[in-house]
């Protein structure tokens, strides 16, 4: 049985920073493109980062960019969000998914992988 875990989330005061972690266990990261979406109370689910498998690609959206930066950690079969400036607006549930298709920024139902989310409230 294959497994997505996200983890880091927390309270956290605005212009903190977070470090969110998406581990696999039971498949390979490297092997697959991540993605990483936050969904905030009343707002539509919002893709924010991405990296290729080879982590030679990456995307970020224009309200985190400048902010938050993915990585990948192959040793680790770990794929990082780091969260600087944090904003209350970034208030959210943060999820990892994983798309064994390759592709870059992929639809959030096209991901093979899902974690069960990891919340986030930056509040002072």
């Amino acid at each position: 049985q294959s497994q997505l875990v996200e983890s880091g989330g927390g309270l956290v005061q605005p212009g903190g920073s977070l470090r969110l972690s998406c581990k696999a266990s039971g498949f390979t990261m490297d092997y697959y493109a991540i993605g990483w979406f936050r969904q905030a109370p009343g707002k539509d689910r919002e893709q924010i980062a991405c990296v290729t498998s080879t982590g030679t690609t990456t995307y970020h959206a224009d309200s985190v960019k400048g902010r938050f930066t993915i990585s990948r950690d192959s040793a680790e079969n770990t794929v990082y969000l780091q969260m600087n400036s944090l904003k209350p607006e970034d208030t959210a549930v943060y999820y990892c998914a994983a798309d064994g298709l390759f592709r870059l920024c992929a639809r959030w139902e096209e991901y093979d992988y899902w974690g069960q989310g990891t919340q986030v409230t930056v509040s002072s």
